[in-house]
C-alpha cells in the first residue's frame, strides 16, 4: 500500500511517501480502505520525534480515517465489509488501508461525506474524554476553551453549546473569533489583543467559568486559574505555551479548584471503546441533525502531508485539515 512516512525527526518536509505492507489484522480488527486522513498536532509532534506511537502501534503517523471496511477479523462480528466508517486510531492513518480494533468504529454519519467524517474521531474522543468525563461538566455550568478556531476547539464550541451550556473560546484573529461565535461560543476573546481573563469575569458577572480546556498551558495556567469559579477544573490536553507553569496553590486550596491533564493515544482499547459508544449515543444524532458540524478547511491530497503540516503549524487555519486519496472522490 501506498503511506506517507518520517524518513527523520524535522520539518514537515520529512514527510516523504513510501510503500508499506497491509497491515497485520488482529483477530478483533478491521481493516479500513482509507479515503481520508485528519491531520492532528499530535502528528506534528510525532513528525518532531516529541511524540513516539505507542509500543504495538504503527510508525506512520495519522490518528483518525474515514473509509470503508475491507476486511474483518476472524472475531469480528460487529461491522461488515463496505461498511463506511470512521475510526480514533493509535497511528497509521496516512495510508491506503489502516487496521484498528472493531470498537474504535464509528458509523460515517448520514449526509456527510468520507472527507468530512475523517475529521470527527480525534476531536471528539478528546473533547468528552476531557470535558464531560474527566472534567465531569454538569448541566447549567459554562465553558471556556482556548483556541477555539483550532480542531479541537471547534468541536468543543459544538458539543459543550448543543449539551445546552454558554461557552466561550479565546482564538487569535477577530476573523476567528467570529468563528467561534458562528458555532455557539457567546463570546470569543482575541488574545492578542484582550486579556481573557478580565473578559470572563465581565461576562460571568465575576464568577468565572466552571470547565476550561486548555490546549496551552504555560503562564496560561495561572491566568486560567483566576478565571475560574469556584470549584471549577481545568483540564488540560496540549502545552503549546510551554510545558511549566508557576502557580498559587493557596488559591487552589482556598477555591477547591482542580487541574487535570491527559492524553488519549495511549490510553487501552476499552478505554477508547466507551468513549465511541458514548458518541455514538449522545454526539452522532446531533451530528447527522446538523446541530454539530464538520469543519474542514482545506484538504490534501496524501502526498501533500508536508504542506499540511506547514499549514497547521502556521496557525492561519479555522478548524480540521485533512488528506485526501484517490478512493475519497469514488465515495
Amino acid at each position: 500500500m501506498r503511506a506517507v512516512e518520517i524518513a527523520e525527526p524535522g520539518p514537515p518536509n520529512v514527510l516523504v511517501p513510501a510503500v508499506r505492507p497491509l497491515p497485520v489484522l488482529g483477530e478483533y480488527d478491521v481493516l479500513i480502505h482509507v479515503a481520508a486522513a485528519g491531520v492532528n498536532r499530535p502528528d506534528v509532534l510525532q513528525r518532531k520525534g516529541l511524540y513516539p506511537a505507542p509500543p504495538g502501534a504503527s510508525d506512520i503517523p495519522g490518528l483518525e480515517v474515514a473509509g470503508t471496511i475491507a476486511m474483518l477479523g476472524v472475531k469480528v462480528d460487529t461491522w461488515k465489509i463496505g461498511a463506511p466508517v470512521c475510526a480514533l486510531l493509535n497511528g497509521g492513518g496516512y495510508a491506503e488501508y489502516a487496521a484498528v480494533h472493531h470498537s474504535l468504529c464509528l458509523p460515517v454519519p448520514k449526509g456527510l461525506s468520507l472527507i468530512e467524517a475523517a475529521s470527527l474521531p480525534e476531536t471528539a474522543f478528546t473533547v468528552w474524554s476531557n470535558v464531560f468525563d474527566r472534567a465531569a461538566m454538569k448541566p447549567g455550568e459554562t465553558f471556556l476553551v482556548h483556541g477555539g478556531s483550532s480542531g479541537i476547539g471547534v468541536m468543543a464550541i459544538q458539543m459543550v453549546y448543543a449539551l445546552g451550556h454558554r461557552v466561550f473560546a479565546t482564538a487569535g484573529s477577530e476573523e476567528k473569533c467570529v468563528a467561534c461565535v458562528h458555532l455557539g461560543a457567546e463570546k470569543a476573546f482575541n488574545y492578542k489583543t484582550e486579556d481573557f481573563v478580565e473578559k470572563i469575569k465581565e461576562n460571568t458577572s465575576s464568577r468565572g467559568v466552571d470547565v476550561i480546556l486548555d490546549m496551552v498551558a504555560g503562564d496560561y495556567i495561572a491566568r486560567d486559574l483566576k478565571a475560574l469559579a469556584d470549584d471549577g477544573r481545568i483540564a488540560i490536553i496540549a502545552y503549546l505555551g510551554g510545558s511549566k507553569a508557576s502557580i498559587d496553590s493557596g488559591e487552589i486550596l482556598r477555591r477547591r479548584l482542580t487541574i487535570s491533564g491527559s492524553t488519549l493515544r495511549g490510553r487501552s482499547t476499552e478505554f477508547k471503546a466507551k468513549i465511541a459508544h458514548t458518541l455514538k449515543e449522545r454526539i452522532w444524532p446531533l451530528i447527522e441533525s446538523g446541530v454539530i458540524k464538520a469543519v474542514v478547511h482545506a484538504t490534501f491530497p496524501l502526498n501533500d502531508a508536508e504542506n499540511a503540516h506547514t499549514l497547521m503549524e502556521s496557525g492561519k487555519h479555522i478548524g480540521k485539515l485533512v488528506l485526501t486519496l484517490p478512493y475519497a472522490s469514488n465515495t
